[in-house]
């Protein structure tokens, strides 16, 4: 039987909508379950929540029976403001500070908001890249400036996709073509550095850390299909853009190089760079301005750490990768929790700058070498290949091992600093 309505406005209605959008726009499967059920006793109702990757199965039980309901959403946005937007109304009706009438009119509200404007989408990108080029050793305002631009025209492109494509994987596939077919004329021009960053750069802006951090979440709490999907979803854009970018090259006849080094960065340039990386990336994920200094600080001291562990104990890049995150994951599961934003997008971007885009678009690389080669391979292509998928792997591991473990441990042992 179906649950009452309330005030005039359907109970089932009001909970749907509220799952519906914490799920679709990057919550944490625990919290969406939570502030769900936490909705629904307010409502006068006892909901089972069932997860999974396409839908959300909200199985009421009223003392006039059980009803079920099948909410068609997949967990493919990233949305930090409408997230906030929502558990804040959830709070507000489960304290009766307002009724469900206006509730339900503030969710639809909540829904029909707009990303980021173009233009703050745009310089945000642009931003990002450039800081994320100072960060891996770009050398020269130059290929600084063309790093920027490539990003910034990836945005837009993305965007203009966006109006009659919603393939997810159409937007990263074209904006890393463009990327790659701008990093190979500045190539043929001698105008990028061996890394190839004019190309690498404005790719590593388009990787979908919040799904990587969701779905090895859902893993740790058994939600194993639910997490194998999002880590398949994840998975999937990372194959797209790898393919843009190797396509976009070679359409220049240029390809990436199988082993290289960065220059050491000073730690001034290294952690203002991370500053400016975390503020794009909260743009990305609609992070609201008032906000947005807590992730940049998070992320500077985050990478500070690394930066200290690397250039002054002689750590390798992992080690650094793994205490830059302990620390970003300790300070960040309160913080989000109390501004009742999304985890894995707010801890992604506070260590955005410690993504591994490098070696994994190098691996990508060099991968394609070695099978135009065939057998006229060289052991060292072999070798290199392997150290630099294994170097993004583990940095990978390190990055999520770090922001998951304290989070766990925090919401174990201190249960009333999470609510």
């Amino acid at each position: 039987m179906k649950p009452k309505d309330t005030g005039g406005v359907d109970d089932l209605a009001l909970v749907s909508a509220s799952a519906s959008l914490l799920f679709a726009n990057g919550q944490t499967t625990e919290r969406t379950v939570a502030d769900v059920e936490r909705l629904a006793l307010t409502l006068g109702h006892h909901v089972v929540v069932v997860p999974r990757w396409s839908d959300l199965i909200l199985r009421f039980t009223t003392d006039k029976g059980t009803y079920n309901e099948v909410v068609a959403v997949a967990p493919i946005g990233v949305d930090m403001n409408k997230v906030a937007a929502t558990t804040g109304v959830i709070d507000e009706l489960c304290a009766h500070r307002i009724d469900a009438i206006a509730a339900s009119a503030t969710l639809g509200d909540i829904a029909r908001r707009p990303p980021v404007s173009l233009p703050r989408f745009a310089l945000m990108a642009a931003a990002g890249a450039a800081a994320l080029a100072v960060i891996f050793g770009a050398t020269g305002l130059l290929s600084v400036v063309l790093i920027a631009i490539s990003a910034g025209a990836g945005a837009c492109l993305r965007r203009w996709l966006a109006t009659f494509s919603h393939n997810a994987f159409v937007q990263p596939l074209c904006a890393a073509l463009l990327a790659g077919a701008i990093g190979a004329v500045a190539e043929r021009l001698q105008l990028s550095s061996a890394l190839r960053l004019v190309a690498v750069c404005p790719c590593m802006v388009l990787v979908p850390g919040p799904h990587l951090l969701n779905g090895a979440i859902d893993l740790v709490r058994a939600r194993i299909t639910l997490g194998i999907a999002r880590l398949v979803y994840a998975g999937m854009i990372i194959l797209m853009i790898c393919t843009g970018l190797l396509a976009g090259l070679a359409l220049g006849g240029v390809s990436l190089p199988v082993t290289g080094s960065s220059s050491p960065v000073p730690l001034i340039y290294d952690v203002l760079a991370a500053g400016i990386a975390v503020a794009a990336y909260g743009s990305f994920f609609s992070l609201p301005w008032r906000t947005l200094p807590v992730p940049v600080v998070i992320g500077m001291l985050a990478h500070a750490s690394r930066w200290v562990v690397i250039t002054l104990i002689g750590a390798n890049v992992q080690t650094g990768a793994l205490v830059a995150c302990l620390l970003a994951g300790t300070i960040v599961t309160p913080v989000a929790n109390r501004l009742r934003l999304p985890f894995a997008a707010f801890a992604f971007a506070s260590v955005v700058s410690l993504i591994p885009g490098v070696y994994l678009f190098r691996m990508a690389g060099g991968l394609v070498a070695l099978s135009s080669l065939s057998e006229q391979a060289s052991p060292g292509d072999l070798l290199a290949t392997i150290a630099d998928g294994s170097t993004a792997m583990l940095i990978l591991m390190a990055m999520t091992f770090g922001l998951i473990v304290p989070k766990m441990c925090i919401e174990f042992f201190f249960p009333h600093k999470t609510l």
